[in-house]
């Protein structure tokens, strides 16, 4: 038949499209029948058999006919005359059923060319069902795939059938990832897209689902169940952090998935171009989970909330910095994995001076502030106690903006330093003259205490001499002359203990005028009044023993002259 060359033209597309022998023969059944239906004017092609032989390139169509009585002929589609029927076999009888072949001649040239177009775009049209059925189930895992071509927002690859697969640019690892054309590279099927009949598979290489698969093949303890993957968090191309749990005590999950040697996970770090990968294991206890998880800074102490689903982490100056990660990843992914905002703080001792970096605002731009906490320089002494080239290499900014805020920060931290100094100064000097007027109290206090152990004996004696009456006169010049020397030697104890008192003080105003000799002129001024009123206090004070003391001797010796 003259169907055998459109056959022939058709093959083509069941060997490079891989389309199996029945949906072949459908597809072509079904364009066949629908040119009947426009050369025969019909919708009912039940009295047509289309037979279709693919590998032979045989393609066959019979009009099937019922032979009815002359004259009785209702549908000439489906019966045909008795005179007629026996025209092309006399043997026929009523009621039999007479075949007709139809050749594509019948059709003419431009149905056939119709047709071919129908039959390319059925084909085509069960090729995109078929890859998107396929891909569908293919959700999830990885494939294997060439670049074929670059263009500016994604990758168009190819895979081992030819069919075309789009990595976009936002869905490669960024900075790091530069393919060629003719690279091969494995990647996550992350969806497919059918949009108007045209599916759409869409790959991604920064998915956490991407560094699960990786490490299932690798680690064959989570292939097996051995081991799970609670969850992933990922910063593609900087850091991740893994936390997995083993349902063997025998298995230690973080050793498997590192391997020996890190052998296991620095293949996976290498496809995702040397990313950094925390492996962690998992915990239901919230702080040791939050402690793992800031791995690799070691946390002195924590407090958590968990109402608000926050916790306030203190670390030494030293570790703040490896808590907080390159550009703030390492804290960022702990606060993701554990479901909490860690809020850093460092813990320093009360005598340490420091500003926070935040009070820089008004004189810094406050994207360099943030700049600087992200990389864990918090305060001014952070910044200042880095390196330049240290600096530089963290924080990614200009040498010129650095130069600027070390000045600034070393300007504003003396400035604030020295007002603190002058502050505690002023604060020891008010402590200093609390503790002078205390000690002026005390002398007089002292200076009291010793008039009245003066007066005390003498007018003891007269009183007793007085009561007794006794006449005998030794005894009572014994008496007085002993109480006289009791009274001179206790004012003078006193005098020297005033004395020396006075000269401590004297000391200690000298050498507290020569530290104060740094302050401010006001604080030098105000600390030489502050002397000059606790010299005239003490004059004061040790001329008041004195005249008691004269006093306490010329009571004695009047004693004596009643007692002679």
């Amino acid at each position: 038949m003259h169907s055998l060359n459109l056959v022939e033209s058709f093959s083509e597309f069941k060997e490079f499209k891989n389309i199996d022998r029945p949906t072949m023969m459908r597809v072509l059944e079904e364009v066949f029948r629908t040119m009947i239906k426009k050369k025969f004017n019909t919708k009912d092609t039940e009295n047509f058999d289309i037979i279709v032989n693919t590998d032979k390139g045989d393609l066959e169509i019979w009009h099937k006919r019922t032979i009815v009585p002359d004259g009785e002929v209702v549908d000439d589609l489906a019966e045909v005359a008795y005179s007629q029927a026996i025209k092309q076999e006399p043997d026929f009888e009523l009621g039999e059923d007479l075949y007709e072949a139809i050749t594509l001649m019948t059709f003419g040239r431009r149905a056939v060319l119709a047709a071919r177009q129908t039959l390319i775009s059925k084909i085509l049209e069960l090729e995109k069902d078929e890859l998107y059925q396929k891909y569908s189930q293919r959700v999830g895992e990885i494939v294997t795939a060439e670049v074929y071509q670059i263009w500016k927002k994604e990758l168009l690859l190819l895979d081992d059938e030819s069919n075309e697969l789009i990595l976009p640019r936002r869905e490669t690892i960024s900075h790091k990832d530069r393919f060629k054309k003719g690279d091969t590279v494995r990647a996550l099927v992350k969806e497919v897209v059918n949009k108007n009949n045209n599916p759409r598979i869409i790959l991604s290489r920064t998915d956490k689902d991407f560094l699960a698969k990786l490490m299932e093949l690798e680690v064959p303890e989570i292939f097996d169940g051995l081991i799970t993957i609670k969850k992933i968090e990922r910063e593609p191309g900087e850091r991740a952090k893994v936390a997995v749990e083993s349902y063997d005590d025998r298995v230690d999950p973080v050793g498997a998935c590192v391997g020996m040697k890190g052998s296991r996970i620095s293949g996976i770090s290498r496809e995702l171009r040397n990313e950094n990968i925390d492996i962690i294991n998992f915990t239901n206890n919230t702080s040791l989970l939050i402690q793992r998880s800031l791995t690799p800074a070691r946390i002195s102490s924590m407090e958590i909330d968990d109402d608000n689903k926050r916790v306030a982490v203190y670390l030494k100056p030293d570790q703040v910095s490896l808590a907080i990660g390159r550009g703030g990843h390492n804290i960022n992914l702990a606060s993701r994995l554990t479901g909490y905002k860690i809020d850093v703080y460092r813990d320093i001792e009360e005598h340490d001076f420091d500003i926070e970096l935040a009070e820089f605002d008004d004189v810094i731009e406050p994207w360099i502030v943030e700049r600087l906490i992200n990389i864990g320089c918090d305060t001014a002494l952070s910044v200042l106690e880095l390196s330049f080239e240290e600096l530089e290499r963290r924080s990614d900014l200009e040498e010129e903006t650095i130069r600027d805020v070390r000045r600034i920060l070393r300007e504003e931290f003396e400035e604030a330093r020295k007002e603190e100094e002058a502050a505690a100064r002023k604060a020891q000097i008010s402590v200093r003259e609390e503790k002078r007027n205390a000690a002026a109290a005390a002398a007089a206090q002292q200076a009291e205490e010793a008039a009245k152990k003066a007066e005390e004996p003498a007018g003891g004696s007269s009183t007793e001499e007085e009561k007794a009456k006794e006449p005998a006169e030794e005894t009572g010049e014994t008496a007085t002359e002993t109480t006289a020397e009791a009274t001179a030697e206790g004012a003078a104890t006193a005098s020297d203990e005033e004395a020396a008192e006075s000269t401590k003080t004297t000391e200690t105003a000298t050498v507290e005028t020569t530290e104060s000799e740094v302050t401010e002129a006001a604080v030098e001024t105000a600390e030489t009044e502050i002397e000059k009123t606790e010299d005239t206090k003490e004059e004061k004070e040790e001329a008041e023993p004195s005249q008691d003391a004269e006093q306490a001797g010329t009571g004695t010796d009047e004693g004596d002259n009643e007692t002679s």
